[in-house]
């Protein structure tokens, strides 16, 4: 089974661009209106996100969304068979020679970013860096396993192909201080923006207009090897072409205090939504269960 979906969805990978995204643009459309594949939710988040919004400009959005998504799950199948110069013209790292600079001071960092663009393509960072993957440092994201082992594996075929390493959450923390310990550079990404995991501490601040349970795991691991840490800012220049601005959060974790990290992550990810609201996942149950401000 496993080896018939890869080979299916490498066939696919073989079809030009156009042609797949003529079938996003039918996949759009029927996830939108014919399954109306969490449609209830999408408009809920946006409607409660966005309370200064007009139904029409909420409308356009969540089209808008419904499009982005089916073309994320088009471009992520593309990435089994893209060239890496092609790679490099869709997926522009701008500051990338800010990992460059922390690498060559000794630093190890952590990278926030967020279900926002194609966050996929993300994994190709170590195509804009003078450092090589696996030879001068480790380039590695932090991923929950799907329950679906077939799909777990295409999965993890697309997010490594360009290098980079993959670490299940439970395990991240043990890997990067092994790492650590043979003096092998990291710059590991944590996507942070997902529902915490039952049972996991966080904090809670407003989001988008939410009282919201932020993940702190990505602060924890951060201050304990007191790393750089950067932020992942999402572009969407047209279809199929992102640009990722490279920004610089703080370049000694352990210096700072305790959640302001994920406070300052929260607003910063805040700013890249609101920027184009449509290029981030709607579709996640992100308030399903009501929380609390933190008191400070």
């Amino acid at each position: 089974m496993k080896r018939m979906a890869g080979w299916f969805f490498g066939a696919l990978a073989l079809l030009p661009m156009w042609l797949l995204y003529g079938m996003s643009d039918v996949a759009a459309l029927v996830l939108r209106s014919v399954v109306r594949y969490r449609r209830r939710a999408v408009r809920e988040n946006l409607r409660a996100s966005f309370p200064d919004k007009s139904e029409a400009e909420l409308r356009r959005i969540e089209r808008a969304f419904y499009r982005h998504f089916a073309d994320n799950a088009v471009e992520s199948i593309k990435t089994m068979r893209i060239s890496e110069a092609q790679m490099r013209r869709r997926m522009e790292f701008e500051g990338a020679e800010l990992i460059d600079r922390l690498f060559a001071e000794g630093r190890d960092i952590v990278a926030y970013f967020s279900h926002c663009g194609n966050w996929e393509w993300a994994t190709s960072v170590a195509l804009h860096t003078h450092a090589r993957a696996g030879a001068d440092a480790d380039f590695g994201f932090v991923y929950r396993p799907l329950k679906n082992p077939t799909a777990d594996a295409i999965m993890l075929r697309i997010r490594r192909r360009f290098g980079a390493s993959a670490y299940p959450k439970a395990t991240v923390f043990r890997e990067l201080v092994r790492m650590r310990g043979r003096g092998q550079r990291f710059i590991t990404g944590f996507m942070s923006d997902q529902k915490p995991s039952h049972g996991d501490p966080t904090y809670v601040g407003m989001f988008l207009n939410h009282p919201t349970a932020m993940i702190t795991g990505t602060e924890t691991v951060a201050r304990k090897l007191d790393t750089a840490v950067v932020y992942w800012d999402m572009y969407r220049v047209r279809r199929g072409h992102y640009r990722v601005v490279c920004r610089l959060v703080c370049e000694s974790a352990a210096s700072l205090p305790p959640m302001a990290l994920t406070e300052q992550y929260m607003h910063m990810l805040e700013h890249t939504i609101c920027r184009n609201p449509s290029i981030w996942l709607w579709s996640h149950r992100r308030w399903k269960y009501p929380v609390k401000l933190t008191e400070s």
